[in-house]
This record gives structure tokens, sequence and C-alpha cells, in this order.
């Protein structure tokens, strides 16, 4: 059985008080999960507020939302993997669709984050999805196999089933609208056929993918009941504490 992984995506929002102010709610109706695993992830200025915040709770992890490849040296701007360690992050999110489109990420410079976070004992979250002009075009498989594909190239398959996956439909995120479940199970089902392709059906089977694209507390339990459907990557929902606990709560549910 895989454990189910939420994770709230804060993006670019909440302040050090906001971030300590939801991790306070969160405690009081999540502070004894431990049958599903949560992930908070902050702006780099906020983690070490989340973490004082959480405290000695174990149950709740905390990740980053994106860094470099190299491990320090002349990237203003930029944070590498030993930075977050120092920060006692466990994962980090690489490749979401937003760094892809606005900020010309590639399959490769994915990759070299990836295995840099591997290098630091780091457990990535691997965002691959097609637009809607590439599903309207019915090149779904296609684009999520090169993603796939360049993105996991060179793992180790200890490497690859420490991975996350999250399949997230550009066209979904932020815009209210999300894949029927019938469409994120079939690309989910994809995402798995193709990594045990990569590696064998034992480690594609261990590989939690998570759904991400306006998730909703209204669609979520709908979604992760979903035989391939192992989570969610929160966007929007996650600021609100009283949603996101709801949207975990479908994930225990199902």
């Amino acid at each position: 059985m895989r454990k189910k992984i939420v994770a709230a995506n804060w993006k670019m929002n909440m302040t050090q008080a906001e971030s300590a102010r939801f991790v306070e709610s969160l405690l009081l109706d999540l502070g004894d999960i431990i049958d599903i695993e949560v992930v908070i992830l902050p702006p780099f200025t906020a983690i070490a507020k989340v973490m004082e915040a959480l405290g000695k709770a174990q149950n709740i992890k905390v990740g980053a939302q994106n860094m470099h490849w190299e491990r320090s040296g002349a990237f203003t701007g930029e944070i590498s993997a030993a930075l977050l360690r120092d920060l006692f992050v466990h994962y980090v999110v690489l490749g979401h669709s937003e760094r892809r489109t606005l900020f010309g990420e590639t399959d490769e410079i994915v990759n070299r984050k990836v295995r840099a976070a591997h290098e630091a004992t780091l457990r990535p979250i691997v965002c691959v999805g097609e637009t809607l002009e590439q599903r309207d075009k019915g090149n779904v498989d296609k684009i999520l196999s090169i993603q796939l594909r360049g993105s996991l190239k060179g793992l180790s398959e200890k490497e690859l089933q420490e991975t996350v996956i999250a399949y997230e439909p550009v066209w979904a995120i932020g815009t209210g609208r999300n894949a029927t479940p019938e469409q994120a199970q079939e690309a989910h089902m994809f995402i798995r056929h193709t990594l045990r392709e990569m590696a064998d059906d034992a480690a594609a089977e261990r590989v939690r993918i998570q759904y991400g694209g306006s998730v909703k507390p209204e669609n979520a339990r709908e979604l992760m009941s979903q035989p391939d459907i192992d989570g969610a990557l929160v966007g929007g929902a996650s600021l609100d504490p009283r949603s996101f606990v709801q949207i975990v709560k479908a994930a225990r549910d199902e």
C-alpha cells in the first residue's frame, strides 16, 4: 500500500506571521494524523517559521518550492539543496509548470535539480503535465513520456522509488477547472506504465503519484479514490487551513 501524500503549495504567499497561524490551526485538526503524509511547502522566507511553529510534531513535513542544482556559488537569488537541508527540509518541488512556463525550465534543468536533490537526501516532488493545446491534439501520453524520461534520467531504482511524481495538467492549475477523476486516473495510469518501462513493476508500484490542478474539498475525495492517484499537490485551496484539512481528511476517508 502506498501512503497517500497531500502537500500544500503556498507559492508566493504567506508571511511569517500568517504561516505560524496556519500551522497552529493545522496542528489542532491534524496533530495526530499518521496514516496520511502531510507536507507544507512555504516560500523560502517562511520555512524557518513553519519549522518553529511545528515544534516537535513529526507527522507534518516541510518542503521547498524550488532549488538550484549547484551546491553553492555565484547564483544570485537562488538557493541550494545544502541550504535547504540546513533548515531540515524533507521535500522539494521541482519542475512545477509555473517554473517551466514562466522561467523556461527544461527537462534537462529539472533533471539536474532532481539528481542534486537526491545527492543531498532531499525527496523531490517532480511535476509533469500537458497544456490544453497538447491535450486537444491528443499528445498527452507523448508529452508525459518526454517529461518523465527527461526529468528522471539517470536515477537509480532506489532514487526513483523515493521520488514523488505530481501530475498537474497545466490547463487546470489555478483555473478552477480540474481534470475529471477519469481523466486524472488515465494520466496517472500512463505515468505508472512509463515508470515500469524505466525501471520495473515493483519500483513503479512503490512510486507515489499526486494529482495537482484546482484540487478543492469538493473534488478531493473522488480524485483520490482512483487506484493510481496517491494524494494531491494543492495550490489555492491550501492557503485556507480549513480547506486544506478537509482535503487531507478526504485522502484518509477515500
